[in-house]
């Protein structure tokens, strides 16, 4: 049996969360494989929205396994509230979600160093969620990080407070006053810990190895999105982990020959939160009007999302780094109100025209822009591909002709019935 991949194609916030909740049923297993609480994937069903941070998609199926994997970390204050509200609504997640042994924990004085070093870069801030992801990552890396399987361990009070003198220093060296914040943190974190605790810690790797030996069908669910990917993204303004297909087996513990159908999702148009080039970003009435009718607003920060048009360039260039099977094209009822639609599908770079992904950050770039009609229909009452308007299906079918690759499924709306599958 292959695995199969979820994740975003652009800077994030494509409604990963809804398109792993509507697949689900296909599926046995729904396991996280990165990031941490800056995800904020949102799903919406009996009129009711739900937004989860660290804990899979795929909870609110009370018979399928949801796993939080290792290359997931871990805050165990936003853990504890994201539990509190599923128990609230009569869920027992306790019954069906797993975390693994080796994902990292996100202590209260990652979360003040985010802030601290956020403070010190000035205007060349990255726009951090400052929710200690960075530099959660960075111990990690620096092999001095917690993970879950030390809160079992003899010796765990001694673990934290080596790690929490060398963050308070650290702290210090930044002069960034800790003394009234860290003590409740510090506190409210400590309980949170007797929550995650209930859970029970597996070896994710050899339970989900066991798992595709015996058949079961598994999501790796992504968070975040391709172009915020440590590695291929506009660096420095980038995440702290790797967002691409390639870093579901390094966040699962699989090895590549498992790799399945990899399904990337995408907005009809662009929406980015923080710092960073965005090419297709309006700054106009347009540009407001996309988030206005979008709600388009940081689930996790509440920040206002820059907005633009949909980038085909950009897309092409994740299509291409993730190994793309199937498009899931999310929000394309939004673009309702619109006349004429423009896609940009070429870049202008020092008067050059190339259709490549510059690597340098402070490239100049001009989108060059292919206008299509708008379909001028609500489409969010569609039920079937047949229903749409063949302006949609127009805009549809160019996306496809431009990027080689086969959209999915449509999503024409927030709650989860508001969903087309073409196959």
């Amino acid at each position: 049996m292959k695995i199969d991949i979820l994740l975003g194609l652009q800077w994030g916030d494509e409604g990963k969360g809804k398109i792993v909740d509507v697949v689900t049923p296909d599926y046995d297993v729904i396991a996280r494989f990165q990031g941490g609480p800056n995800a904020g994937h949102s799903l919406e069903f009996n009129g009711i929205r739900h937004v989860l941070h660290i804990i899979p998609s795929g909870i609110f199926h009370r018979e399928k396994t949801n796993i939080i994997g290792n290359g997931v970390v871990i805050d165990p204050i936003t853990f504890d509230e994201e539990i509190k509200a599923l128990v609230a609504m009569g869920l027992t997640p306790t019954d069906n979600l797993f975390i693994s042994k080796k994902a990292h924990l996100i202590m209260p004085t990652h979360r003040l160093l985010d802030a601290a070093q956020e403070a010190k870069k000035g205007a060349g801030k990255i726009g951090s969620t400052l929710k200690g992801i960075g530099p959660t990552y960075t111990d990690k890396t620096a092999r001095s990080g917690l993970r879950v399987c030390d809160l079992y361990a003899a010796n765990f009070d001694e673990q934290y407070q080596k790690l929490l003198s060398q963050h308070k220093e650290m702290l210090t060296q930044y002069h960034y006053d800790f003394s009234e914040t860290l003590p409740e943190l510090e506190a409210r974190w400590l309980k949170a810990l007797d929550t995650l605790r209930q859970f029970t810690a597996i070896d994710s790797e050899y339970v989900l190895y066991e798992y595709l030996q015996a058949g079961k069908k598994v999501l790796a669910e992504g968070a975040q999105g391709t172009l915020l990917d440590l590695e291929f993204g506009a660096y420095p303004f980038v995440t702290s982990s790797n967002t691409i297909a390639a870093g579901a087996f390094t966040g699962l513990g699989l090895d590549p020959h498992f790799a399945g159908k990899v399904i990337g999702i995408v907005k009809a148009y662009c929406t980015r939160v923080g710092s960073g080039p965005f090419p297709t970003e309006l700054f106009d009435e347009t540009g407001e009007q996309l988030r206005t009718i979008g709600n388009e607003f940081g689930a996790t920060t509440g920040r206002p999302r820059r907005c633009g048009w949909l980038d085909l360039v950009a897309l092409k260039y994740a299509l291409m780094i993730n190994g793309v099977t199937d498009i899931a094209l999310t929000k394309a009822d939004v673009m309702s109100t619109f006349d004429t639609i423009n896609v940009c599908t070429a870049y202008k770079v020092q008067g050059k025209l190339t259709s490549r992904m510059p690597t340098g950050t402070d490239e100049v770039i001009e989108p060059v822009y292919t206008p299509l009609p708008g379909w001028k229909e609500d489409i969010s009452h569609c039920s079937s591909y047949d229903a749409l308007p063949q302006t949609f299906k127009d805009y549809i079918r160019y996306i496809e002709d431009f990027t080689g690759v086969k959209i999915s499924i449509v999503s024409v709306g927030p709650d989860r019935n508001a969903t087309i599958f073409r196959d």
